[in-house]
């Protein structure tokens, strides 16, 4: 049975940090495994729950960023109005004509489902319905006054800032 000393234990201590801090380097250079465990992991090894995104602390921050960031965003957007309008396109009422190419390219994913015809003419006339809806919505914001507008920016605006600034390393 053989004794260790405290330099051999110390000795051991520094190669295993020695070791950690050369996987780590690899992360950072593209490499994904450390033997059989994803090298993330041993890198991560040390960190607590009030560590965010990676860096240490900065929890109580992420978390009143979230919230002020969450209650800024939705008065903010439940002050908005969208309006759909009526649908034009070169004209008046012409919404059947974008449907044409949709409707031929399901005809022929009908008569066949592998037809490459079929499905871009099915994904563009999609794709053009889909532009043309957002084309015609009018998006209006409700008056409301300098101080709540001022309230609903801060809040979000300084909430995203305290996200930010949580990921960063604290001492």
């Amino acid at each position: 049975m053989a004794f260790s000393s405290p330099e051999s234990a110390a000795g051991k201590a520094g190669e295993a940090a020695a070791i950690k801090a050369s996987v780590c380097q690899r992360i950072r250079m593209g490499g994904v495994y450390h033997g059989r465990r994803p090298a993330i992991l041993e890198c991560m090894a040390d960190r607590q729950w009030t560590d965010v995104g990676g860096t240490q602390g900065g929890l109580g921050d992420f978390l009143l960023g979230f919230a002020m960031a969450c209650v800024g965003a939705y008065l903010l957007t439940s002050h908005v109005i969208v309006a759909g309008s009526y649908w034009s396109f070169y004209g008046g009422n012409t919404f059947g004509i974008t449907l044409i190419p949709m409707l031929f390219g399901i005809g022929l994913l009908f008569r066949n489902g592998r037809s490459l015809v079929g499905w871009l003419l099915s994904a563009a006339g999609a794709l053009f319905i889909l532009a043309g809806v957002l084309m015609n919505l009018h998006i209006y914001f409700q008056p409301t006054s300098l101080f709540n507008t001022i309230v609903m920016l801060v809040l979000l605006v300084g909430g995203l800032g305290l996200i930010a600034r949580a990921l960063r390393p604290h001492s």
